[in-house]
């Protein structure tokens, strides 16, 4: 047996381990360890519920739109406020353009070079290079130059930008001119995540951590101006997904499709909140719609429901609360022991819908929006298998191939669907509706905001007493996918997915982040 420890995990910022144990080179267990206690729950206790918008985004650096709008959200549904319809487009057009900028920064920055090998660029013939760029009909760049560039870092003896991978790894697969290619578009969507984090910002006031659909509504005034503003960077962006994000999801996919089809298929238990409101508010109405898929059964869409999440603390450094219980009861008391896999080993507590561990992201909201019969999805689902040669295939969505590729194709649905939002909110200005805040007098109530942030299912759980907030706690997608194991000795989806992978060489693991990076963690 040999074990193998990745620690930090992520290649920009973060806090996990992850340990694996190799049988012949296979993986055969693995521990999800979340690193850092933050305790923003107890930051909430004792504060005024206003508060809670502007804490609670500081849980996620990267989605704070979404933890915004959850905080939001458990807030109006406590107190019964519902928020306009000017509001709701606002909410929804904000969110789009945070799902655009971490999909972008998630697929170049923190997943393309587990499967781009930088290096290897420098062997690429420029003139095959454009034919190659032109053949898969993406966007083309100065090919030349970049390979110049990278030639400079590597002659000095580091790759800058590029350091800390294990480029050379018989796990690399891409052509020298294919590698080049996805250089050249790494940089280029440095600078449009930036555009799309742009958008948030003209809309919420900054970014990270808008400030602008406080409890109620928004805060935020639609103008010619502004929408013109929006509009011109989210057309940018779109351009950008379709021309370039696309073509290389599929040059990558197709690829590696025999290696990524069958390894990192985990629990095939899928949860999606829905996220994208309608005029009805109904939660299963969604553009992406609430659902459960369980064991795989692509057949039958189960519906969730929040009193059903309970999570397990046996093997987290928190104290005991009376039995494991739903969040709204919970509590987040740490008491660290020591690190040991066979004990406590992780900050994160452990998640269970109905007894199970879900998995979520993009690859649940995809999935369960397919089963509840979203065109759009179903359309962009199966022209990308019929372009992989792998027709009908949505069995083999239940892998690394199918979570890599849900998140871009999300990408793009999200891109098309952002302007159909701006639409409708500047025919609404139009027709003379200019709705954008509601209040209550209510003081006291609890509820649950139930959303979706870019990596998955999240919830915000609020019981205000007296005017002020007597508990929070917040359920993130990357507890739900990263947690470890629990009273039963299930292990956590993430942890799943990683039982069964091959690794070529223990010493540059590159399989092992390769599934890891998938849940974006």
């Amino acid at each position: 047996m040999t074990r193998v420890v990745v620690d930090p995990i992520t290649r920009i910022e973060g806090h996990q381990r992850v340990e694996v144990e190799l049988s012949g080179g296979k993986v055969v267990e693995a521990w999800s360890s979340a690193t850092l206690f933050r305790g923003m729950e107890q930051v909430l206790r004792g504060r005024k519920p206003a508060d809670a918008y502007y804490i609670a985004q500081r849980i996620c650096g990267v989605c704070p739109v979404s933890h915004g709008h959850a905080s939001s959200m458990a807030t109006e549904a406590a107190l019964q406020v519902k928020i306009p319809n000017n509001a709701r487009l606002v909410r929804n057009i904000i969110e789009c353009a945070q799902f655009l900028h971490s999909h972008i920064l998630w697929f170049y920055q923190l997943n393309a070079l587990d499967y781009v090998d930088v290096v290897s660029a420098l062997n690429a013939d420029i003139a095959d290079t454009y034919a190659l760029a032109a053949k898969a009909g993406t966007t083309p760049a100065d090919f030349g130059a970049v390979q110049a560039k990278l030639k400079t870092f590597v002659e000095g003896g580091q790759l800058s930008i590029f350091s800390g991978n294990w480029f050379g790894s018989p796990a690399y697969k891409l052509s020298p001119e294919l590698n080049l290619i996805a250089t050249s578009h790494y940089l280029e969507a440095i600078e449009l995540q930036a555009v799309a984090a742009q958008v948030i910002a003209l809309m919420g006031g900054k970014f990270p951590h808008f400030m602008t659909s406080l409890p109620g509504g928004t805060a935020w005034v639609p103008t010619s101006e502004k929408l013109g503003d929006i509009l011109f960077r989210l057309r940018r962006v779109q351009a950008f997904v379709t021309a370039t994000m696309i073509p290389d999801l599929m040059a990558i996919a197709g690829a590696y499709k025999n290696d990524m089809a069958t390894v990192g298929v985990g629990t095939k238990n899928l949860l999606s909140w829905g996220v994208f409101e309608d005029t009805s508010r109904d939660p299963q109405k969604r553009f992406l719609p609430r659902g459960a898929i369980i064991g795989g059964d692509i057949l039958t869409l189960v519906q969730p429901k929040p009193e059903q999440v309970i999570e397990y603390v046996d093997r987290s450094w928190y104290q005991s609360q009376d039995g494991n219980v739903n969040p709204a009861q919970g509590k987040t008391d740490p008491e660290f022991t020591t690190y040991d896999v066979s004990k406590q080993y992780s900050w994160s507590k452990a998640p269970r819908l109905d007894g199970r561990p879900m998995e979520a992201g993009p690859l649940a909201r995809l999935v369960v929006a397919y089963v509840a019969g979203n065109v759009q999805v179903r359309q962009l689902v199966d022209d990308t298998l019929q372009g992989l040669g792998i027709p009908g295939r949505l069995d083999l969505l239940f892998s690394l191939l199918g979570r890599v590729g849900a998140r871009v194709l999300e990408a793009k649905l999200l891109a098309d669907q952002v302007l159909v939002y701006v639409d409708e909110l500047i025919e609404s200005i139009k027709g003379g509706d200019a709705a954008l805040f509601a209040s209550s007098q209510m003081q006291d109530g609890a509820a649950a905001g139930l959303w979706e942030a870019p990596r998955g299912a999240l919830g915000h759980w609020i019981d205000i007493k007296d005017g002020d907030i007597a508990n929070y706690q917040a359920v993130t997608p990357s507890t739900w996918n990263c947690c470890p194991r629990d009273q039963d000795g299930q292990r956590g989806p993430l942890e799943e997915a990683l039982v069964g992978a091959m690794v070529a060489d223990p010493e540059r693991p590159v399989e092992v982040l390769r599934i890891v990076h998938s849940f974006d963690p």
